[in-house]
Order: structure tokens, then C-alpha cells, then sequence
């Protein structure tokens, strides 16, 4: 019996293609005094994917020869450890493949749910992630205006509902009118500006007319530039991501640091969401509510087939995924 693995042919200089990757097949892998033999069925779909293979981040750099990445979640299929039972679920940091191996001590057991994909998007990466960079560095308070950008993404659309949920006003910055309007009319966003449009500036400080006390900055690179200059004094950044720089050869930051900062006494903190893995249960108990009461919706996009892991990864950085976006490797099972 074979194992699928999706592989990094060769490392990208400019913009990803699915020639940088290939599937092949390994040897089944088999589980050591300790450890388990897991069953992928559903992996995150992240723009850290493709930053990893720019170097090291808060992690190894992926190279030349490496099985991509990713956090999934899995099935328990042979156990050899008394920590977990054949059939329990879990969440790994893992690869693309249809089958890993793990020492069961780093891997998570997982709750039972209704809807298994709920464990990546709105109660895991996306939803927490959301939580923590908002609440935890942004500090919203009622009142407030809140920009987000990507806001029809992963991450993007659940920070936009919280901030709603807590009294703010909401401003979007998404690709293209018919995102904007899906960010405006499905999530409950105020407003949403097309980022793609030319005068970005003028658009947003007419969907901002107090200016900007929190930006929730995923993409980096001028649209950070521009809200920069947007801010209100003592106001916050939390920096998510930079998506906007990730699949380029030439990666380019804003041109008004530090003197925005100084000027205005801003705060612009970066954080990936382990810094706050000690808050997690609050984090869960708040998302639970806001989706029992119908304040945040849960929107996932998955693709299907461990083979379409590189299309979807290079869909997801050209912007074509609305919510969190997985793909399923194998059946659930539930």
C-alpha cells in the first residue's frame, strides 16, 4: 500500500505554480514505539504556506525535496501509545499526504462535533486567530471604527463579526464589487472598499470619517501604507499577515514608518496565534455564542483531493476564496 505526498519540486522566485509542486507516492509510513499512524482528512490552507518557502519564519523554511506543510486534522488508525485510541480524532502539524505518522504526544485530541471543518475554520486557526489578534492586540472598544483587509478571507470575515459583535464600526477592504458587497450584505460589515480600484485613499477615509482606531492589517505592502495614513492618535495595528508580498520576488513595505508611529503614538504589534494558546478556551467559549446567537456566520471553501492542494493554496493568494479555505482529503467518517 502506497501514501500520497504532494512535494515542493522547486522553490518559486516569483509567483507560485502548481510546476513547483508534485504528487508521488511513498511508502506507507509506520508508527514507532509511541506514536500514531493518522489518516488525513481535512488540511488548512494557508497564506503562510507560501512564506515558508521564503525562509525561516516562526518555523523551519519548507525546501527543495520537502513535503508541503500544514496543519490538518486527522483520524487515528493504528495507536501505539495509551495517550490515544484507534478512531479518535485529532489536529497535527503535518504534511500534504494522505497518511503521517506522529509522536502521539504532539498531537491534539479533538472534540466531538456536528461539523468536523468547524475545527479549522470558526473554532480553530481562522476563528482563534481572529479572536486573539483582535481582542488581545487590537482592543477594540464599542464605538470604535475597526478596518480589516482580506476581509472576505479566512481570517478577515470572523474579525470583521467580532468587531461587530462588540459595538464597533466595521470597514472592509476586499478584492473586486462582488466581494465587497458579499462582505457588506452576508457578513454585516458597514462598508467594504474594492482595493482594486483606483483611489483607495479617498474611498476609504469616506468609509472612515473619524478615522481608524484598529486596523487588522492580513496583506502588508501599500494598503498597510494607506490606512497608515488613516489612523487616529493611540490607535492600533495588528499585523496578521502580509499576503500582498508573499508570492513576489520583491517584496515592499510601507514608506511611512517610523514617522506615522511617532506622529501619531500608534501601537503595530505582530502575532501568530500560539502567542495566545493559554487563552484558547475563552477564545472558544465567545465563538460558540456569537454563532449560537447568529452574529457571526461560518463560511468555509473546501476543495476536494489531496492532488488540488497546490491549485487551491494558489487560488487562495490570488484572493478567489471566500472564508476559510481547506481541503478534504479523505471521508470524515462521523
Amino acid at each position: 500500500m502506497t501514501n500520497r505526498q504532494v512535494i515542493v519540486a522547486e522553490l518559486p522566485q516569483g509567483s507560485l505554480t502548481t510546476d513547483h509542486f508534485a504528487l508521488q507516492d511513498a511508502p506507507m509510513p509506520e508508527p514507532a514505539d509511541g506514536e500514531v499512524l493518522l489518516r488525513t482528512i481535512l488540511m488548512s490552507i494557508d497564506a503562510a504556506n507560501r512564506s515558508w518557502m521564503q525562509g525561516a519564519t516562526y518555523r523551519d523554511a519548507v525546501k527543495a525535496g520537502d513535503v508541503m506543510a500544514t496543519y490538518s486534522i486527522c483520524e487515528v488508525m493504528v495507536s501505539n501509545s495509551d495517550r490515544l485510541a484507534v478512531g479518535d480524532i485529532v489536529a497535527a502539524e503535518s504534511v500534504w499526504a494522505d497518511y503521517v505518522t506522529h509522536p502521539a504526544r504532539k498531537v491534539q485530541k479533538l472534540p466531538k462535533v456536528d461539523q468536523l471543518s468547524n475545527l479549522i475554520s470558526v473554532f480553530g486557526i481562522a476563528g482563534k486567530t481572529a479572536f486573539h489578534g483582535l481582542i488581545s492586540v487590537g482592543k477594540p472598544m464599542a464605538g470604535e471604527t475597526v478596518v480589516v483587509s482580506a476581509a472576505a478571507g479566512s481570517v478577515g470575515g470572523y474579525v470583521g463579526q467580532i468587531a461587530k459583535a462588540l459595538g464597533c464600526r466595521v470597514v472592509g477592504i476586499a478584492g473586486g464589487p462582488e466581494k465587497c458587497e458579499w462582505v457588506v450584505k452576508h457578513l454585516g460589515f458597514d462598508a467594504c472598499v474594492d482595493y482594486r480600484e483606483k483611489g483607495l485613499f479617498k474611498a476609504l477615509r469616506a468609509e472612515c470619517p473619524n478615522g481608524i482606531d484598529v486596523y487588522f492589517d492580513n496583506v502588508g505592502g501599500t494598503i498597510l501604507e494607506t490606512t497608515l495614513a488613516l489612523m487616529n492618535e493611540k490607535g492600533r495595528i495588528a499585523c496578521c499577515g502580509a499576503i500582498s508580498q508573499y508570492d513576489s520576488a520583491n517584496p515592499t513595505g510601507p514608506r511611512n514608518l517610523p514617522g506615522a508611529l511617532v506622529v501619531r503614538r500608534l501601537r503595530m504589534e505582530g502575532f501568530i496565534v500560539m502567542d495566545f494558546a493559554h487563552e484558547d478556551d475563552k477564545a472558544i467559549r465567545a465563538l460558540q455564542t456569537w454563532v449560537a446567537n447568529g452574529q457571526i456566520k461560518v463560511t468555509e471553501d473546501i476543495v476536494e483531493g489531496l492532488e488540488n492542494a497546490p491549485a487551491a493554496l494558489i487560488g487562495l493568494l490570488a484572493g478567489d476564496n471566500k472564508g476559510k479555505r481547506m481541503v478534504r482529503v479523505g471521508p470524515d467518517n462521523l
